[in-house]
């Protein structure tokens, strides 16, 4: 089954999508390409060679001169539920960027329209789908060394160099929270099979951060069964730099589990890297099966087969609403100072 595509929002990102995470995966074939910021779409019709008469200012306008079985949304966030609400509402399966959703009402809006429509809502979080990620979530599922105890995550990138003025990073809204941490806060659920259910954040950007928003914070996260997760992240540290998710300490009965993952798009999956030392002996570095697809491309098999089979995606906008729950919860509690419960969800 060939799905015929339509992939809006054309930045930076969406470029990349084209060259790197699309061409792999033979599902899919693109016919038109959108994005209401003429100047952006001009530059991506030239670097991408894409013909003029596919590409277009809005859905409604694609909508009315191509064909199209699903949406590919890597709009700006503010637009992922509008945009998903309007694809779906004219027939179209969609896959969106994280985070799907700047607030758990507004997911719901975008999964009450999926439900009512009939149509694969899937949210792409790509992380989830690379070779140390599953082999520690499969470790823990197996309960391999016991029960886990606590958890440690941090997160380090160098990202405050660029001049302050009219620098886009640093006006994201939440640069960590709502652009990072979604990645590491969706991984939790995953590994630990649970939810979360109150969250703790204090902002730890220094003085000289040129964010306007946070871009260090230090969490603790509380989840089903009382077990407790330490994330720290940050855009600001000279520190040696993890992998983008981040470097991990599962501390269980009877070992520690330590794995990295998604080192960056040009190393695949070769960073991952699932390490166990048990009590009494030395560190063991397991082995990995390398998958034929892993990130984007992944999710992008994913969605094929979902629309496909009409079975739920993994990374469905329903089950993605823990991870907007704990997202939005953390940056309430980033703001406020004081413990926030996490809306339940399911």
């Amino acid at each position: 089954m060939t799905v015929k595509l339509l992939h809006v929002g054309l930045g930076g990102w969406g470029q990349d999508w084209e060259l790197n995470a699309i061409p792999p995966v033979v599902q899919f074939e693109r016919v038109g390409w959108v994005d209401a910021h003429a100047p952006t779409l001009e530059i991506a019709r030239k670097r991408l060679d894409l013909p003029t008469e596919r590409c277009f200012a809005s859905l409604e306008e694609a909508f009315s001169n191509v064909e199209a079985d699903a949406v590919l949304i890597t709009a700006p966030q503010v637009a992922h539920v509008p945009l998903a609400i309007e694809a779906m509402e004219a027939g179209k399966h969609v896959l969106v960027e994280k985070p799907f959703a700047i607030s758990v009402d507004e997911a719901k809006l975008g999964v009450a329209v999926a439900e009512k429509t009939n149509r694969v809502l899937m949210v792409s979080q790509q992380y989830r789908h690379y070779p140390a990620v599953r082999k520690a979530a499969q470790i823990v599922r197996e309960q391999r060394y016991g029960a886990v105890g606590t958890v440690r995550v941090d997160f380090r990138k160098w990202a405050n160099s660029a001049p302050k003025a009219g620098h886009r990073h640093y006006l994201f809204p939440h640069p960590l929270i709502f652009d990072m941490a979604i990645h590491h806060f969706d991984l939790m659920r995953l590994i630990l099979g649970r939810e979360a259910v109150n969250v703790f954040a204090r902002i730890t950007d220094p003085a000289w951060s040129n964010f306007e928003d946070e871009a260090a914070a230090a969490i603790t996260i509380e989840f089903e069964g009382g077990l407790v997760v330490s994330y720290r992240g940050s855009w600001l540290s000279p520190d040696r730099p993890t992998t983008w998710a981040g470097d991990w300490n599962i501390e269980c009965e009877r070992a520690n589990i330590y794995f990295t993952s998604r080192e960056g798009a040009e190393a695949g999956s070769k960073g991952d890297v699932v390490k166990v030392r048990e009590l009494g002996k030395e560190e063991e570095a397991l082995p990995l099966v390398t998958p034929r697809f892993h990130g984007r491309s992944a999710g992008l098999v994913a969605f094929a087969k979902a629309i496909a089979t009409g079975d739920d995606a993994e990374t469905s906008a329903r089950d993605n609403l823990g991870s907007i729950a704990l997202m939005e919860a953390a940056a309430r509690a980033a703001a406020s100072g004081k413990v926030e419960e996490v809306e339940r969800t399911s």
